[in-house]
């Protein structure tokens, strides 16, 4: 006996399961091209840093910045600021964590910074500095004099 072909109407059934894998494609198709949300990764800097003030407040330094996926950058440093401010200090392998962070190159850029200061030949300092979603922790010891108030910028470039 001859088969005979089923049109459209006499196979709802396979209409049904064809549109369902379609549509299933179509859905794995576009997940498969969205855009991956980039997670933030965790990055240090050691740094060394030597300047003065006396009202205005400059300092030089160099650092290099590791992060937790293998990127590493060296950069200079420069700071600028004023206030009611004296001395002449040096910091020798200073630290820094940033938070916020999604590429390494998001370190880079000009910080805020609001400090208050006192110390005679060894000093310490600890400071928090932020440029939009970035945050910047600085922890370090030196040698030097200062006394003070100051706000400025923290300006971190590639080398």
């Amino acid at each position: 006996m001859p088969r005979r072909r089923l049109n459209s109407k006499e196979c709802p059934m396979r209409i049904l399961t064809a549109n369902i894998l379609c549509a299933g494609l179509l859905l794995v198709g576009s997940l498969v091209a969205m855009p991956v949300q980039a997670r933030d990764i965790s990055c240090q800097m050691r740094y060394n840093l030597k300047g003065w003030s006396l009202f205005y407040q400059t300092a030089h330094g160099n650092g290099v910045v590791t992060c937790d996926n293998g990127q590493s950058l060296r950069v200079s440093i420069e700071t600028k600021g004023g206030g009611l401010t004296i001395g002449k200090s040096e910091i020798t392998n200073g630290r820094g964590r940033f938070a916020g962070v999604r590429s390494i190159r998001d370190v880079l850029g000009a910080y805020a910074t609001a400090d208050v200061h006192a110390g005679v030949v060894k000093s310490s300092a600890a400071q928090v500095l932020v440029k939009g979603n970035v945050t910047l922790a600085l922890a370090g010891t030196g040698r030097g004099w200062d006394l003070g108030i100051a706000f400025g910028k923290f300006v971190i470039k590639a080398d």
